[in-house]
């Protein structure tokens, strides 16, 4: 059994500009029947879960802050944009996912594999 992890590519735009960002550089998109929580920082473009996990708050409400967190609007807790990592100390920490820009637009990389695969 490979510990490598398959990924379903979903396309979430053909361009950026495409993605409804706000001013904070936040959207929230639906790839792969999931709602997923995109991100702008710096020259990246970053996918997570779209709800905080400690009050499930829409994150794209919230906004980047200099040092590429994602910060929750309702109580302020701080989320690592790459690895989805708690920086404030409360220990959550959001699901992230693999984005690729690639020529013929932007996907998203949902794991393949899981339980219920085996009902398609």
């Amino acid at each position: 059994m490979s510990n490598v992890k398959q990924y379903q590519w979903h396309k979430i735009a053909s361009h950026i500009n495409e993605i409804d960002f706000n001013e904070a550089g936040l959207a929230e998109v639906e790839a792969g029947g999931k709602k997923i929580c995109i991100s702008r920082y710096r020259e990246g473009i970053y996918a997570c879960t779209a709800k905080c996990p400690h009050a499930g708050a829409h994150l794209q409400h919230g906004h980047v802050d200099a040092l590429g967190n994602i910060v929750c609007p309702l109580h302020r807790y701080r989320f690592n944009v790459q690895n989805g990592r708690n920086t404030s100390g409360e220990g959550y920490f959001l699901k992230t996912w693999p984005v690729e820009m690639r020529e013929d637009g932007i996907f998203v990389g949902i794991e393949a594999g899981g339980l219920l695969d085996w009902l398609k």
